[in-house]
């Protein structure tokens, strides 16, 4: 079987609408559902840190893997079901469902910027 990301934006029920994000959050959301760390790099600040429930990464070698690995063994669809400003964090809420224990996820994705970059990704439970 193919492992695959299948991504919908529904803006239904978005507070900011997916086109409102700045540039880098919406080309690191792409580029982490086609799994293309060299798209998600590029907009990553050096020293960022992602963390992912609790499990933090940084630096080229370990944020590359994050990007082209994490979750990688299974097969899910993830929507994104809100999009939303907290002071001058972006959060963009995820729903997940697949073949991983649980079946089923609702994940934030909460976004530090430094100027034109991210600094900061923490991927927490929603």
């Amino acid at each position: 079987m193919d492992n695959h990301t299948d991504i919908n934006i529904d803006t239904t029920t978005d507070t900011t609408t997916t086109a409102q994000l700045p540039g880098p959050i919406r080309t690191f959301v792409a580029a982490h559902g086609s799994r293309d760390a060299d798209a998600a790099l590029v907009v990553l600040a050096p020293g960022a840190v992602i963390s992912d429930v609790g499990e933090s990464f940084t630096g080229e070698d370990a944020l590359r893997r994050f990007v082209s690995e994490a979750g990688a063994e299974y097969s899910y669809t993830d929507e994104i079901t809100r999009v939303a400003q907290d002071g001058e964090i972006w959060v963009v809420s995820h729903h997940l469902e697949g073949d991983f224990p649980g079946g089923a996820a609702d994940l934030d994705y909460r976004f530090a910027l430094d100027g034109d970059r991210i600094s900061r990704l923490d991927i927490v439970l929603g």
